[in-house]
């Protein structure tokens, strides 16, 4: 299958930046729960803003895709903060994520470099930090002591030393670690045409310890950092033919590092793999290159199909790892416990014939994983991937104990121009506890 302009045939899915490093709780008492999704496009056709719509988790249990959701536009409080401490407007929320107790939402600007630090429960902007070119991705420590920060196209990666009892905040300019230039500890240059020809930073995955980041790279290859460090430092290096390149998805289950590579990109359009690495294996003595060695779960590059593996989630009690396909509309399904792939159900149908998902998340039950989809405008990622027809929160009803899923509605959102075109593109999506 190819995926057409605007919305034509099959595109897919994606998250967790991010990263899922939470899989579903319990299928008991069910946990009060809100969907925060992120649309990257302008408010009133400025060049900065944008929109959060918060989801509440009972609603969505009872009436699914009629649900009302809050929305929080971006360009009020959150820009006059960020004007207020930085001097310099935010513009293209990216990816959202939450602090290990919930209290706090983080919020990365991929245009601008700010990342925005919320109190979730009042929604009011707290702190803005202006991180330099790009913030592609702000990963909160599972400890709670620091956030890293994916400055993409700066090939830096940045750490924000947290304290959410205090609401203090704080870049730490000797924690960063240059992604392009310098030597690895093996004696290779850090950014190499061969080795790694292209060091911007996708997206961070934070171990459960907090010691450790799993580092994508957007022109493949891979670098695990000390991530405690200052400044921080590499401790694991990994090639472009070990590790491909943008991923974007990462999950840890079972004492694995479970990591994908993605396509999406104008170098390298179609791209599918996933990888998975062993935690125990890791320490804080730099290893040799491409030491501890990854398995590769999955590859489906070459099978005929393009594809751009983009998101990963764990289904409930971590039997199933779920991997979306933005250009395929697909979630491939590989069984944990073994590694192999049982299966893969199509989102697109009656309800979307281009639903291109992005991120996702699952709900604290696990009988529900919910899915941002993209617009006909994508702001990021090549619109080859990334363009869709019918943005809003997909809404997957698991089935068979993850092994499969149905698309059950779609809850759609708008942000039109004055020509009359939909602009909204969703993107960054997390399920927050309350």
């Amino acid at each position: 299958m190819r995926k057409g302009r605007m919305g034509v045939l099959l595109a897919v899915a994606a998250l967790t930046v991010v990263l899922a490093l939470t899989a579903g709780a319990g299928a008991g008492k069910r946990a009060s729960y809100e969907v925060w999704m992120v649309d990257q496009s302008n408010t009133n056709g400025t060049t900065s803003g944008g929109a959060l719509y918060i989801y509440d988790g009972s609603a969505l249990d009872r009436r699914g895709a009629a649900t009302v959701p809050e929305r929080v536009d971006l360009g009020g409080a959150v820009t006059s903060l960020c004007l207020a401490e930085t001097g310099t407007a935010p513009v293209r929320p990216h990816m959202v994520f939450f602090s290990p107790k919930q209290s706090h939402a983080v919020l990365s600007f991929v245009a601008s470099g700010h990342v925005v630090f919320f109190d979730a429960r009042t929604r009011a902007p707290l702190s803005c930090i202006d991180a330099g070119v790009q913030a592609h991705a702000a990963v909160p420590a599972p400890d709670g002591s620091y956030v890293v920060v994916a400055n993409q196209n700066g090939k830096l990666l940045q750490r924000i030393s947290t304290n959410y009892t205090t609401n203090t905040f704080t870049l730490e300019a000797g924690a960063q670690l240059d992604l392009a230039n310098g030597t690895t500890p093996s004696g290779a240059l850090r950014q190499d045409p061969v080795l790694r020809p292209d060091n911007a930073p996708i997206c961070p995955l934070i171990d459960s310890t907090s010691r450790f980041a799993f580092v994508t790279l957007r022109g493949g290859g891979l670098f695990v950092v000390d991530a405690k460090a200052s400044p921080m430092r590499i401790v694991a290096e990994y090639d472009r033919d070990t590790v491909h390149g943008n991923g974007c998805g990462g999950v840890e289950g079972d004492g694995r590092m479970y990591v994908n590579s993605g396509g999406g990109t104008a170098a390298n359009m179609s791209e599918f793999d996933v990888y998975s690495f062993p935690l125990a294996a890791f320490s804080l003595t730099a290893s040799p290159p491409n030491t501890p060695a990854p398995t590769l779960v999955l590859s489906l590059d070459g099978s005929g199909h393009e594809s751009d593996s983009h998101g990963t989630i764990l289904t409930r009690k971590g039997r199933h790892l779920w991997v979306t396909d933005r250009i395929g509309n697909r979630i491939v399904v590989i069984k944990a416990a073994t590694g192999r792939m049982v299966g893969e159900f199509s989102l697109a149908g009656s309800l979307s014939s281009d639903p291109s998902p992005d991120l996702l998340d699952i709900s604290p039950a696990g009988d529900l994983v919910f899915v941002s989809l993209r617009g006909l405008f994508p702001l990021s990622g090549d619109p080859h991937a990334s363009t869709g027809s019918t943005p809003g929160l997909g809404i997957i009803q698991v089935k068979k104990d993850g092994r499969t899923g149905v698309l059950r509605g779609i809850a759609g959102i708008a942000n039109v121009d004055a020509e009359g075109a939909n602009r909204a593109d969703p993107h960054g999506l997390r399920v927050r506890l309350k």
